[in-house]
């Protein structure tokens, strides 16, 4: 039996005649975190929404556990237990902490509710504090605490991460990435991750990917990319964290 949980081969995105992705090929193995990193527009969070169906792929197949799941919609792909958390964490503003935690709560495990709320609260302990504020009235940093939690409370195989540093402040993103890694190492939890911050992306990844242009133009292990003097000078010269 194959170790790889998600395969993407060939796959061809459009929004209209635009072709955003162009023959994308990606392998995620189990227990694995695979990074994909590339500049604003390269195409990215479009290979992330295709994957979980919302576009589809014009061309090519996206197999997740051995099977063929190219053609089915978000909430069927959802049921398989892929979980997102999307840039820009679209978290419920009016909701509380524990509200959002409830909405990201597969109806096939409620029996596991309580259990998994403590462990978010455990991996996010400022959560726990927050736990009756609304979603909206929390910082950049809590709020994308909460939609990683959210995604966790679906109990996923694979967890796809979309920009989870985006807009945070340095000490934040350690913390958010720390817990990525804890959540790999102690859970075995295989994370696949879009990331403008490479140099945050690399060093905790077993693998990864650069995109540029909708295409992948690049790929080895994260030490081996953060090695790379072609990547250093596109996407390393930045901040470190």
């Amino acid at each position: 039996m194959s170790d790889t949980l998600l395969s993407v081969q060939s796959v061809e995105t459009y929004y209209g005649n635009i072709r955003a992705l162009a023959g994308v090929n990606i392998d995620v193995k189990k227990g694995e975190i695979v990074s994909l990193i590339g500049a604003n527009g390269a195409g990215k969070s479009t290979l992330m929404m295709t994957i979980c169906g919302s576009p589809q792929a014009r061309a090519g197949t996206v197999t997740f556990d051995g099977e063929d799941i190219t053609r089915l919609p978000t909430h069927l792909i959802a049921r398989r237990r892929i979980a997102q958390s999307p840039e820009g964490r679209r978290i419920f503003p009016r909701m509380t902490v524990y509200e959002n935690l409830q909405m990201g709560a597969s109806l096939d495990n409620l029996k596991y509710f309580n259990e998994d709320v403590e462990k978010i609260y455990t991996l996010f302990p400022r959560l726990k504090e927050r736990q009756a504020q609304r979603g909206g009235t929390l910082s950049g940093g809590e709020q994308q605490m909460l939609s990683i939690g959210r995604a966790l409370m679906a109990r996923p195989k694979l967890l796809l991460l979309d920009e989870p540093s985006l807009g945070l402040a340095p000490l934040i993103v350690t913390q958010i990435f720390d817990a990525i890694k804890a959540l790999n190492q102690e859970q075995g939890l295989t994370v696949f991750l879009v990331e403008q911050n490479a140099f945050a992306a690399l060093k905790r990844s077993n693998r990864a990917y650069v995109m540029v242009n909708g295409q992948v133009t690049m790929s080895g292990s994260g030490k081996e990319l953060l090695a790379n003097p072609e990547v250093r000078a596109a996407y390393l010269e930045g901040g470190r964290h």
